[in-house]
């Protein structure tokens, strides 16, 4: 009973700094522009439009392992890893498939983001939540693969045959 208490107030308290975090970046004051080069500007041009054409460009993902996830209100997230690429991962949620890019965390948790559409995946060991960064809700939470499931099916026979008895 303890462990799954530690683990809502391990996940409660991560959605809080995730959507916390998203408030503060988007209340960023913006940085006074300064005058660069001619030839500063085509590559600061450049460098910002490839990683938004990653973020829409749908992944293809014919070699990828793929992940399935259930979810509460029967919600259901397929995630698709490369062995060759860490730093990215497909997702698909509602019939769409999304890239998502790697971003650090303090906790060790799995974090990836797509920033154009806003949707951040966040996988600890005990399961994931999807959220949208942009409206600063949950799409998708409890999301847990056959895996994840393993140690639950066994806790809850445990607790049935102990009310059993």
């Amino acid at each position: 009973m303890s462990l799954a208490k530690l683990l809502l107030a391990c996940s409660l308290s991560l959605t809080a700094l995730t959507l916390s975090s998203a408030a503060r970046a988007d209340n960023a004051p913006a940085k006074p522009a300064t005058k660069k080069t001619a030839k500063a500007k085509p590559a600061a041009k450049a460098a910002e439009a490839k990683p938004a054409d990653e973020d829409v460009a749908e992944p293809a993902v014919g070699e990828s392992a793929a992940t399935e996830f259930d979810c509460e209100l029967g919600n259901k997230i397929t995630i698709y890893e490369n062995v060759n690429d860490d730093a990215h991962i497909a997702l698909r949620w509602k019939k769409r498939l999304h890239r998502l890019t790697r971003v650090g965390t303090s906790t060790g948790a799995n974090r990836f983001e797509n920033h154009v559409y806003g949707l951040v995946w966040i996988g600890i060991p005990a399961k994931g939540m999807l959220l949208d960064s942009k409206q600063g809700r949950q799409l998708a939470n409890e999301c847990r693969n056959a895996e994840q499931m393993k140690p639950l099916a066994a806790t809850a026979a445990a607790a049935t045959t102990t009310s059993l008895q």
